[in-house]
């Protein structure tokens, strides 16, 4: 079985990320967390997934001394594209009811790269989901903020909470890249990378 066969890796997810962690958790795999702080600043001249394959790649290269034989390291970058401009993390608050206002009643793009790296090799690849959310009102951006505190997610919402739940009336692509990681693609890509 696939799944025995990866568990036979020391496979290491370096992410602080939850939802990240609970995915692979839910694909069978056994894994280890190391949590660092990255930096996360891009040149300029970067847009749309080279910016999240330049993030992701950037948080491997960090490990790429310290990595032993038989061990995998994962290393993965979330962003929301939206009229040709990323939307990170909210500072606060007002920022989240920002972008969130960008957000509804448009079509925005959620781009994850994920990067693989062992001793021997590193393969990057990214997955992209069209997500488009219908108006709220102000009242109900505001419940939303307050309620679900969104500091800790790009675009400052979360897919799965009730900003999905009431807001988003189309998914194109992957629900779970949507969610932080594009795990079935993720799943295809550790099969080749053991090969």
């Amino acid at each position: 079985m696939i799944i025995d066969n990866l568990n036979n890796y020391r496979i290491i997810l370096a992410s602080r990320s939850p939802r990240r962690q609970q995915l692979l958790r839910d694909l069978g795999l056994k894994f280890d967390v190391i949590e660092r702080d990255f930096d996360e600043t891009y040149p300029d001249n970067l847009s749309g997934k080279e910016i999240a394959i330049y993030l992701s790649e950037r948080k491997a290269k960090s490990f790429i001394n310290e990595i032993a034989e038989n061990e995998i390291i994962i290393t993965a970058d979330t962003i929301v594209w939206c009229n040709k401009k990323v939307l990170g993390k909210p500072e606060d608050k007002e920022e989240a009811q920002k972008m969130i206002r960008e957000l509804l009643g448009n079509t925005h793009e959620v781009i994850t790269a994920v990067t693989l790296l062992s001793d021997e090799k590193k393969r990057t690849f990214f997955e992209s989901t069209k997500v488009t959310f219908e108006a709220l009102s102000d009242v109900e951006i505001t419940y939303y903020v307050e309620k679900f505190k969104p500091y800790d997610k790009a675009g400052a919402y979360g897919i799965q909470e009730w900003i999905g739940v009431a807001a988003c009336s189309r998914i194109e692509g992957s629900y779970f890249n949507v969610v932080g990681l594009p795990v079935q693609k993720l799943y295809n890509e550790l099969k080749e990378f053991i090969k």
